[in-house]
């Protein structure tokens, strides 16, 4: 065990904090992309990607910890699980817009 976690949570801490600095990697290139060709379809892609892995995983993560220490009641445990749902349709409808877009 490392750190008194067992290997499998430790692996899927792992993984979480993995996606979520891949997704803000893929999100800092689309906002880049956006800055050289001036394309704001670039901008709403590069959103969508931040909220659907970054903020996400980070939400998802947090609210784990928390539910792992018994600092949230059940009924807090709903509405955070609310938050993360709203944060990946909010990131799929940005990049669906983007991709749907006409200048």
């Amino acid at each position: 065990m490392v750190l008194d976690v067992p290997p499998i949570q430790f692996a899927v801490g792992v993984l979480a904090v993995g996606a979520t600095l891949l997704g803000l990697y893929i999100g800092y290139l689309a906002y880049r992309a956006m800055r050289r060709h001036e394309d704001p379809s670039m901008w709403y892609l590069a959103v969508g990607l931040i909220l659907l892995t970054a903020v996400t995983y980070t939400t998802s993560f947090v609210g784990t910890v928390l539910i792992s220490l018994r600092l949230l009641t059940l009924p807090q445990q709903d509405w955070f699980w609310l938050a993360v749902h709203v944060f990946q349709f909010a990131g799929l409808g940005l990049i669906a817009y983007a991709l749907h877009r006409r200048p």
